[in-house]
């Protein structure tokens, strides 16, 4: 009875062993198929295909010329941005008027939750024409005037919306 024991045992573990294999192959082949194989040169066509195009576009906006491919429409834009702080979510309106795609004047207005805003709209809307007025919208992009890093991020949202507004 031992060896009659003993036969079906390393029967098992084999079985078990050509197991693991079979799913250890298994395995290898389906993050295979997920991470390369044939996903990979599809992508590579496609761009490929829309390269030629990317191109014209490009040559076309560059023969049209100069640093700013989008002209502006001559006016005064008002938006609203918000950010938010550890306190609040905090909103500024702002108003830019744009000729020949130029910033010539600038006012921000705020509307401060917390003190601790007020105190850095204020300091921000005290520096931001000195950032802003005489450049092209395009350039503009603020990150940290006189000490307020939170609202340019309100301010740039503002501008995004002028930009889309103003597109002539």
């Amino acid at each position: 009875m031992i060896r009659t024991a003993a036969v079906p045992r390393p029967v098992r573990i084999g079985t078990a062993l050509v197991g693991v294999a079979g799913i250890v192959t298994l395995a290898g082949c389906s993050g295979g198929s997920t991470t390369g194989g044939a996903a990979a040169p599809v992508p590579a066509e496609t761009s490929a295909a829309s390269t030629p195009a990317a191109s014209a576009s490009a040559s076309a906006s560059t023969s049209t010329g100069g640093a700013s491919s989008t002209t502006y429409a001559d006016g005064t834009y008002e938006a609203t941005g918000q950010y938010a702080t550890p306190e609040s979510v905090e909103s500024i309106d702002v108003t830019l008027t744009i000729a020949g795609d130029t910033v010539t004047a600038v006012e921000v207005t705020g509307d401060p939750q917390a003190a601790e805003s007020r105190r850095y709209q204020s300091e921000f809307i005290g520096g931001i024409s000195a950032e802003v007025v005489g450049k092209k919208l395009d350039e503009i992009s603020v990150t940290k005037v006189a000490g307020s890093s939170l609202t340019s991020g309100g301010f740039n949202e503002a501008v995004e919306t002028i930009k889309t507004e103003a597109q002539a």
